[in-house]
């Protein structure tokens, strides 16, 4: 790309039953230049009914809409794409709506009172493939065992089965079934969710005890 060429803005999708609330945080949106929203849906029905056509970069959703919730909205975009970027906003700030959101698959929480650029920012580091969980609200989870944590950060640095199994000199296969056992004990459905989550903990400056 020449310093003359822009890239094109990420394309936003927003899901949120308020339309003086979404009107906002569209026109936020709209302003940065880096962004671009190309639809929105006020419920999950309608989220789910326009999601096939637009195909939006990144999914901002509200968790409470009025015929469910935005947990059930990311449940269909993940079945759509599973690699598609999920990012709540809402005005719930508890470690149940954090949770639930984790295990949809979105890649952060951000509540509607922060700041206009702090969204933008959030929606940007999502598209980069960041997490973006409040740090106060970065749990340790489950206990798990050494090998385990260990697997845990080696998903985290972005390493394949293979490439763990090596690390730990254990057969892939091994390795293959411990994800899937430490999954479980998230209530998680991806790798690609640990990943998220290992690096939520980094950013807050979280260790192993």
């Amino acid at each position: 790309m020449t310093a003359t060429e822009k890239a094109d803005p990420i394309r936003v999708m927003l899901v949120d039953d308020h339309e003086v609330v979404r009107r906002g945080i569209v026109t936020v949106i709209d302003a940065s230049g880096a962004l671009r929203v190309i639809g929105e849906a006020s419920s999950v029905a309608e989220a789910n009914r326009r999601l096939p056509a637009i195909r939006p970069e990144v999914l901002v959703v509200d968790l409470q809409l009025p015929d469910g919730t935005g947990i059930d909205v990311m449940k269909t975009a993940r079945e759509l794409d599973p690699e598609q970027r999920m990012l709540v906003l809402t005005s719930f700030d508890d470690v149940a709506a954090l949770r639930e959101s984790r295990a949809a698959g979105a890649a952060g929480l951000m509540l509607k009172s922060a700041r206009s650029q702090e969204i933008v920012e959030a929606i940007k580091a999502v598209h980069a493939g960041r997490a973006v969980w409040p740090a106060d609200h970065v749990e340790e989870g489950p206990e798990l065992s050494d090998s385990d944590q260990r697997i845990v950060e080696l998903i985290g640095d972005g390493h394949s089965n293979r490439e763990i199994a090596d690390a730990l000199g254990i057969a892939e296969k091994t390795v293959k079934n411990r994800v899937t056992i430490i999954l479980q004990a998230f209530g998680m459905q991806r790798r690609t969710q640990v990943a998220a989550m290992v690096a939520a903990r980094r950013r807050a400056g979280w260790k192993q005890q």
